[in-house]
């Protein structure tokens, strides 16, 4: 028992009750700040919404449009530049292509110019002959290292892809047969590929 005629029991439901009283606009307050927040979030939400569908449907197709046009024009553009510059390239490659084969002939070009001179100043026919072997041996040699290369016909066999049979020579024998005797025009081939058959005789 307590002063003013209060028991514990009683004492104790009363400070319950307060607590309860001073907990309750606290809650009160929070769901309320709850409802608060999700209100406004619907609303944002709602105008979003109506932002959208008060968007003109042709308006949204022809911005669609305009970017569409925007990269096609851009594609457009893009293209006919790497046009205009293969064009470019591929002028400059028919025009100058053979500069690297004509440079690497032009000291034979030179050897021949002064064989001629000197052939003007001898009448022994050994020098000239010497002077053109050396000249015909040295454009070979820059034509090797430009890629050309002749095409074998001593001893071989008529092949359809190297040679051009341009006579065909009866009673050779068996071992003869189908066997170049004679290379009338000497076939070269530009790395493996053939610029021109050899013209040869085959034995029948």
């Amino acid at each position: 028992t307590i002063n003013n005629g209060t028991t514990m029991e009683e004492k104790i439901n009363i400070t319950d009750e307060e607590t309860l009283e001073k907990e309750k606009p606290v809650a009160e307050n929070a769901a309320e700040n709850t409802e608060t927040e999700d209100t406004e979030n619907t609303a944002e939400e709602s105008t979003d919404k109506e932002q959208e569908e008060e968007k003109d449907p042709l308006t949204v197709a022809n911005e669609q449009i305009e970017e569409l046009k925007d990269k096609y024009l851009r594609t457009v553009a893009e293209f006919d530049n790497y046009r205009k510059r293969t064009l470019k390239e591929k002028t400059e490659l028919i025009l100058n292509g053979g500069e690297k084969a004509i440079t690497a002939i032009l000291p034979v070009l030179d050897d021949m110019e002064r064989a001629i001179a000197n052939g003007k100043k001898t009448d022994d026919p050994q020098v000239l002959r010497e002077g053109i072997e050396l000249i015909f041996a040295k454009l070979q040699k820059t034509l090797e290292g430009l890629g050309v290369s002749i095409i074998e016909t001593a001893d071989a066999d008529f092949n359809t892809d190297v040679h051009e049979a341009i006579a065909m020579v009866p009673g050779m024998g068996d071992d003869k047969k189908g066997k170049v005797l004679d290379c009338v025009q000497t076939g070269y081939k530009l790395n493996d590929k053939v610029i021109r058959h050899a013209k040869v005789a085959v034995g029948q």
